[in-house]
């Protein structure tokens, strides 16, 4: 179990290193005359700019959520894929394969003094990161139901490290297999697998996790609404996750160590909440735990949107690091519980392909309403919006109570 916590820390400080590091990154490529992707790019928008009345400041905000959505839609790919070829040859072998695709984009990005190979970077990062998924598998393959929460929590805690270590790291810098298969056959159950997986995609019937068999009809809708949850939330929490650190750079002047404290506070009150909070609810409790953090990440992206003073903004941070602590963690345990033991990994593969989904929408509309209705507008916008997935939630607990979920 902690071979995967630190496997999950390492994976983690490479996806956050780069988060306080966003803003100065695309001021580096926008000074680069000799960079011509970046600028042919920003000329393609100039049109919208000006009929927008958009400060130029805010091209960087729409080019990191078009990074950023890429990014994700690559994990919307691969997750399902990942998570069935951990099914037949182990999770091991596949974590590994991931880890050294990782290891190579981190290799390009070092070297990426243009842009083109900082798109080449994100893109094979993006393909290869499969290991939060596949550590969630490995979780509940070794955890009982009874404490899930406990090893959920865990995973938790890994990403409040990540959150904390990862991007004071990038500021300092920037200053300065359960069921075993014949092996015979596993080549057919690997690629009729694949094939499956693809053809998900194609028709976009992940929402309905057709890949799942053996589940009760009544199982099978409070999956597909667990799993409609989570795309919402993550569609708009995604948005502020990828723009904050242009707001408060725009608006506070914010310095790469200054952003990497702002996440080194929700951070530390992310691992305090997961673990003192999240790793002793209860089973059957998940669901609660997940409507008050959706419940208060709406203060949070209203805090935000209008903070004109340091405080206010950190008390809405305050706010979002609670839900973040709480709600995918919580979701991800209620949805752990469904499908056999032999299934798992598709379960949960296809769950985080869902949440890729929204990734790879969510920053990049949330990134053209920063940049054509202001910060101020956008975060309101996303914070009522919110609710949707708050009601969806509360809706969800009158329903999960009536279901036993049994594993083989």
């Amino acid at each position: 179990m902690y071979v995967i916590f630190l496997v999950l820390i390492i994976d983690l400080l490479g996806f956050t290193v780069i988060l306080p590091l966003m803003p100065s990154i695309f001021e580096y490529y926008d000074a680069n005359e000799k960079d011509h992707l970046y600028h042919w790019m920003e000329s393609k928008v100039q049109y919208f700019q000006t009929l927008f009345g958009s400060p130029v400041s805010f091209n960087k905000v729409l080019f990191s959520g078009f990074i950023g959505s890429v990014f994700s839609a690559l994990q919307f790919l691969v997750a399902p894929i990942f998570g069935s070829l951990s099914d037949v040859y182990g999770r091991k072998t596949v974590m590994i394969l991931s880890m050294v695709g990782i290891g190579v984009s981190h290799a390009i990005w070092c070297m990426a003094d243009y842009f083109y190979l900082f798109v080449i970077a994100r893109i094979i990062g993006g393909l290869s990161r499969a290991n939060i998924s596949l550590s969630t598998a490995i979780v509940t393959d070794l955890c009982s139901e009874r404490k899930r929460s406990k090893g959920m929590a865990l995973i938790g805690i890994a990403f409040g490290i990540g959150f904390i270590v990862g991007p004071i790291i990038g500021a300092v810098f920037a200053s300065r297999g359960v069921k075993v298969t014949p092996r015979g056959q596993k080549s057919i159950i690997c690629w009729t697998r694949i094939i499956r997986s693809l053809s998900v995609h194609q028709s976009l019937s992940l929402f309905s996790f057709n890949p799942v068999i053996n589940i009760k009809p009544e199982e099978k809708r409070a999956l597909k609404k667990i799993g409609l949850i989570y795309f919402l939330f993550l569609f708009i929490y995604s948005g502020l996750e990828y723009s904050l650190s242009f707001l408060t750079h725009m608006r506070f002047n914010f310095t790469s160590m200054q952003q990497g404290k702002m996440y080194l506070f929700s951070g530390l009150i992310m691992i305090f909440i997961q673990g003192g909070y999240v790793r002793r609810i209860p089973p059957g409790k998940e669901t609660k735990s997940a409507a008050i953090g959706a419940l208060l990440i709406i203060p949070a992206f209203i805090l935000i949107g209008i903070s004109n003073s340091i405080g206010v903004l950190y008390v809405g941070l305050a706010l979002y690091a609670y839900a973040s602590a709480t709600v995918v963690p919580c979701l991800t345990t209620i949805a752990s519980k469904f499908g056999s033991t032999s299934q798992k990994g598709t379960v949960l593969g296809i769950f985080r392909s869902l949440g890729s989904l929204a990734r790879a929408f969510g920053p990049l509309v949330f990134a053209v309403a920063y940049w054509s209705l202001t910060p101020t507008v956008s975060y309101c916008i996303g914070g009522l919006l919110l609710i949707v997935p708050l009601l969806l939630i509360l809706n969800l607990s009158k329903e999960l109570p009536q279901l036993v979920v049994k594993e083989d």
